[in-house]
């Protein structure tokens, strides 16, 4: 019997992903990450392990589960979202679909003592089409918002598509990843962090841009922006 182009191309795929010991479901882990000390941030079902910033539950509204994505609800009053626990130096992957004209991020080392500047920022935005990127490179996808702009080659995908993200903390060096590529690095306390730190809307909060044991956070933007497969390990 023949099998079809199509059969063998598509079971060719699948052994591919699982001889490289990635997970064939969203919002899973495999074997091999499990006892590399990953964990899942979000199961796909529920919102077990968040609750709002400042907040001791869920916020309202802001926020919905479907197919195994979370997702923003645009335009209503919605509030971020942060991890119950806190992390000091680790591994943070996900992924990302921010509709046409869409904005949001993940913040890490974020406080609840400092809520107009809870932490920083890795942005995530459609860089064609939201107003925010006309006002330079750190405002765009993958910087570190308002201080530090990505690599100008960065591969970004279109909104609409998804992307996949990471961010690395080891002690003072932090690390900003986009589709497979670093495009970001800098050293928390360096000269040239502090005089990003002074150009930028955060000057006026001397212990922003050091290092501390914060939440992870999920912005609320006003936009449509859809997250699975969020998973971190603790670095040692």
């Amino acid at each position: 019997m023949r099998i079809p182009h199509a059969l063998v191309a598509s079971l060719t795929l699948a052994f591919s992903i699982l001889s490289l010991g990635f997970a064939a479901e969203p919002n899973t882990l495999t074997p091999e990450e499990k006892a590399a000390g990953w964990t899942l941030l979000f199961d796909g079902k529920t919102l077990d392990g968040w609750r709002g910033y400042r907040l001791q539950g869920l916020p309202s509204a802001g926020w919905i589960i479907n197919d195994g994505l979370l997702t923003t609800v645009a335009k209503v009053k919605g509030a971020e979202l942060i991890t119950g626990k806190k992390f000091d130096d680790f591994e943070l992957t996900w992924e990302w679909r921010v509709a046409p004209g869409g904005n949001n991020g993940i913040k890490y080392f974020v406080t609840e003592d400092r809520p107009k500047a809870p932490g920083h920022e890795y942005q995530m935005l459609d860089d064609e089409r939201h107003p925010d990127a006309m006002r330079g490179d750190t405002h765009k996808t993958a910087a570190f918002y308002d201080v530090l702009p990505p690599a100008k080659d960065k591969p970004v995908k279109p909104a609409g598509e998804w992307n996949a993200s990471r961010i690395v903390v080891r002690g003072n060096h932090v690390e900003h990843w986009l589709n497979g590529r670093q495009v970001l690095a800098y050293e928390l306390g360096s000269d040239d962090v502090k005089a990003a730190l002074a150009k930028s809307k955060f000057k006026g909060y001397p212990d922003f841009g050091t290092k501390l044991s914060g939440h992870i956070m999920l912005t609320y933007h006003n936009d449509e922006c859809s997250f699975r497969n969020i998973k971190i390990r603790e670095l040692k």
